[in-house]
């Protein structure tokens, strides 16, 4: 295990969140806000923290898949810790479990929140929890390794174990150019939303805070009724974007280097579009038949279909008083999620895609025994990690979910408020039905709930393995 090396890329973290505060602190100053102090003073005690920590380079800049693993994990519990001082010195969320909470919630772009009511915050803090949702959306490390190279080439391992997804490859060759390409797509998206935002009426406060959680896919809002109490026409961009988020980056860096036919055979996308698509008009038929109108029903469906399977979280309905069809479709979309190389949580398209392949192979041999199938997709056999993977994934998946279940229940609510609250965190959604629906919050369950289902928000962020590589005594023995 190289430690020292860990506790270098803990430093970077450290002076990575210090450069982040300053950005609110500016907010708090355009506003007057008298919170913003906080913000000031947790960023330089980072930083002073952070210089301490990388003021030796290591000898040894190496990081292999165990290390990967580690600095991840490590990095994010530092992030969350870090990130929830502002709320917890200010006092405007109250109490440190609480604080944190919003915190991981946050940072892994989940958008379940305690608060009541997001618009007591001030300027800088509902700014803060925004932010958050941006850097966390692509991932705090990835975001370094485009800025500096860290680990002296082996800097992948870290990539792939900070991304969402059955396996990370590079679009460059270069780590850091492939960071950098990615953060390139992410930013601009968020700027063009930004820009379509205001042309549609939003303020430009809302409209920065909202393309911040849209493209992360967080979910967070600066307003109690989220994206419910603003126009039509705001709530359609919000919706296309969301449809973006969940899109796998490749496709997006295939049409910029003008790869059309590599952007457009991508077999994970064209499910994506499948299931999005087929979900939209499924609950738009469903809505109508219950007496909405024709264009209150779609947009009501294109925005939510497009809020859970990119697992945003965003609302303009009551979702939880829908049919039971339409309810049904967006619990199953909780776990399906968006694209994998997106910012998307759940178990991802790329998954569903390889399950159905496998169960097609093994129904096929059952019939044609001696027949040999191989597995692929767009045209390239899957090798037999990435199954082994995929499969692996599912039960650690399910095995954190009922657990989890299990021990959310002690708080005594029904099954459905327990059942959507764990889909939620693990998911990286926000929302769930009944107690946790969208018109209400996280907030009812107990501090001990509440610290499960922060795990659920960090390992469903860090698809599991991670979290449970660093709890792993073997993890920490030298070999």
């Amino acid at each position: 295990m190289n430690t020292r090396m860990i506790v270098y890329m803990l430093g970077w973290i450290l002076n990575t969140v210090a450069a982040m505060m300053l950005v609110p602190f500016m907010v708090s100053i355009y506003y007057h806000e008298d919170s913003g102090k906080y913000f000031l003073a947790c960023a330089l005690a980072m930083f002073t923290i952070g210089v301490l920590l990388i003021a030796k380079k290591p000898e040894d800049r190496a990081i292999y898949a165990r290390e990967g693993y580690v600095i991840t994990a490590l990095s994010w519990l530092l992030l969350s810790v870090c990130g929830c001082l502002p709320f917890y010195l200010s006092k405007e969320i109250p109490g440190f479990t609480n604080s944190i909470f919003e915190c991981i919630s946050g940072f892994t772009t989940t958008g379940a929140s305690i608060l009541s009511s997001v618009e007591d915050l001030s300027h800088c803090m509902n700014f803060w929890r925004c932010f958050i949702q941006l850097i966390g959306g692509m991932g705090v490390l990835v975001f370094m390794l485009a800025l500096i190279p860290l680990t002296g080439g082996q800097d992948l391992h870290l990539m792939r174990a900070e991304s969402p997804g059955p396996s990370v490859g590079k679009l460059a060759p270069k780590v850091q150019k492939t960071a950098y390409y990615l953060y390139a797509i992410y930013f601009s998206l968020t700027a063009l939303e930004i820009v379509c935002l205001v042309i549609a009426g939003m303020p430009l406060y809302d409209a920065v805070c909202t393309a911040f959680t849209t493209t992360s896919t967080g979910g967070f809002g600066v307003r109690n009724t989220s994206i419910g109490g603003y126009s039509p026409a705001i709530q359609y961009v919000v919706s296309v974007f969301l449809f973006f988020a969940g899109i796998n980056y490749n496709f997006f860096f295939f049409l910029i280097i003008r790869r059309l036919k590599d952007a457009f055979s991508i077999q994970e996308v064209k499910m994506y579009v499948l299931i999005f698509v087929t979900s939209t008009l499924v609950i738009t038929c469903n809505l109508k038949g219950s007496g909405l109108a024709l264009e209150e029903s779609f947009r009501y469906a294109f925005h939510q279909v497009g809020s859970i399977i990119t697992t945003a979280g965003f609302s303009t309905a009551d979702f939880d008083i829908w049919p039971a069809l339409s309810k049904t479709i967006l619990v199953l979309l909780m776990f399906i999620g968006g694209c994998a190389g997106s910012t998307s949580g759940g178990i991802k398209v790329s998954r569903i895609l390889i399950y159905l392949k496998t169960f097609k192979k093994e129904m096929s041999q059952l019939c044609h025994p001696r027949n040999v199938k191989i597995i692929k997709v767009d045209d390239k056999p899957l090798a037999h990690n990435v199954l082994r993977s995929a499969n692996v994934f599912l039960t650690a998946y399910l095995l954190v979910f009922v657990v989890s279940l299990l021990l959310v229940s002690v708080d005594g609510y029904d099954f459905t408020t327990n059942f959507t609250a764990v889909a939620s965190a693990v998911g990286n959604i926000g929302p769930g039905l009944a107690e946790v629906g969208p018109t209400k919050n996280f907030d009812l369950f107990s501090d001990f709930s509440k610290y499960v289902l922060m795990f659920d928000m960090l390992a469903g962020r860090l698809e599991i393995f991670p979290l449970l590589v660093l709890m792993n005594p073997a993890t920490w023995r030298k070999q």
